[in-house]
């Protein structure tokens, strides 16, 4: 009978069932494997043996090895969170005041922020390379909320609005509080 070559089903406590990424707890085990994995690879064992050993694919221990070839056992150690920012609070606030100076300046056409035009500005600012997803959840982090921007008066004339806010809203508010129905809603 030939070789079954069909990947298994994926294992429902996989990390990616759960959303991807380790727990801390998670991370320090992998660092456990990957320096005792140094022990082996001092006495010249094969990957294959390794891998079989502590039930990891033969690709990992390859790559383990490498780290460890070129920076001993301290590059084994676990790396933390990848998801973490790759800007400092420093340049985070550089690129803030760039955000707030707006697209134009930048060279855009239009008053428009998108996520992948603020990438654009990372990499020219900081070069660091984010990709669209990157950049949402670099501003996700930082507060940024996604808002469709509605269209603006290029001048616009606070006086009309501060009128209405004055004049009209405090009636509103309280017809709204007695539940009585106001013009707007007849």
């Amino acid at each position: 009978m030939p070789k079954q070559t069909t990947s298994p089903p994926p294992d429902p406590a996989s990390r990616y069932t759960r959303g991807g990424g380790l727990t801390r707890e998670e991370r320090l085990s992998r660092q456990q494997l990957r320096m005792e994995a140094a022990g082996w690879f001092d006495r010249g064992e094969k990957s294959s043996v390794i891998a079989r050993e502590f039930g990891v694919h033969v690709r990992s221990v390859e790559k383990w090895r490498r780290d460890w070839r070129d920076g001993g056992a301290k590059a084994l150690h676990a790396q933390g969170n990848r998801a973490a920012s790759r800007l400092s609070d420093a340049e985070f606030a550089a690129l803030e005041a760039a955000l707030l100076d707006g697209p134009m300046p930048q060279g855009w056409p239009d008053q428009r922020w998108t996520l992948s035009r603020i990438a654009a500005v990372v990499e020219r600012m900081f070069h660091v390379s984010y990709t669209i997803q990157g950049v949402r959840k670099l501003l996700l982090r930082h507060g940024y909320s996604h808002r469709l921007g509605g269209r603006q008066a290029v001048e616009p004339c606070h006086g009309p609005v501060t009128g209405w806010v004055k004049d009209t809203w405090p009636s509103a508010h309280t017809a709204a509080a007695d539940g009585e129905r106001t013009d707007a809603e007849a």
